[in-house]
């Protein structure tokens, strides 16, 4: 089984994504090298290479959907102002920002989760799974699994990307540095929807009826 400290020490040396790191290893049965040769087959070890770069050009980029009830504004970042004009940069930014729309990601990565946060989800996980009557030697594993899964849903880069869940957004990015040359980032995203926060009215249907027949 791969430990959370081995995904740790492979991304550490490789600077490859998460995923990714703990795919290798998984594929590697746990050995540490293999795991950074398989990276390095990949590409994605060499992509990680330019984490370290400075990125600081790039796009805004804006999506619209459903006749102006979705709107997104997310800040893709790359090095230089050259590749930010190109077709494959612009394209990758309109991506994003569609999967924004769809997916509504509350974070970027999992970096941004307050510890209060992830406190309170595990105490609920905790419970859920004594509700169901797991044994509490294994309750502990078991809530290490479902947080994963949580972090999945709320943080962009883990998501699958929607116009091809085999990839996360992490990935998408790690495939397009390889191909462009450049480190590329998401540094922050807005994302709103039409009505939101807003209580609602809900008439009562009876009623409405009743009214209506007494007309």
């Amino acid at each position: 089984m791969v430990t959370a400290a081995q995904v740790k020490e492979l991304r550490e040396k490789t600077g490859a994504g998460m995923m990714d790191c703990k795919k290798a290893l998984v594929e590697a049965n746990g050995d540490m090298e293999k795991a950074s040769t398989i990276l390095r087959e990949k590409g994605l070890a060499a992509a990680a290479k330019k984490e370290g770069r400075i990125a600081a050009e790039g796009l805004v980029e804006a999506y619209i959907h459903g006749a102006g009830r979705i709107g997104v504004l997310v800040e893709v970042n790359c090095e230089t102002d050259f590749v930010a004009k190109t077709d494959d940069f612009r394209n990758l930014t309109k991506d994003i920002a569609m999967h924004i729309a769809a997916a509504n990601p509350s974070y970027v990565s999992r970096d941004e989760v307050s510890q209060e946060e992830i406190a309170k989800e595990k105490d609920i996980l905790k419970t859920q799974a004594l509700n169901e009557g797991k044994p509490e030697n294994i309750v502990e594993k078991m809530v290490e699994g479902r947080i994963d899964k949580f972090f999945k849903e709320i943080c962009l880069l883990e998501q699958p990307f929607v116009k091809n869940p085999d990839v996360t957004i992490e990935q998408l990015l790690t495939e397009k540095v390889a191909k462009i040359g450049e480190k590329i980032s998401i540094r922050r995203f807005a994302r709103f929807e039409l009505g939101e926060g807003i209580e609602k009215r809900v008439d009562n249907f009876v009623e409405e009826v009743m009214a209506q027949s007494k007309i």
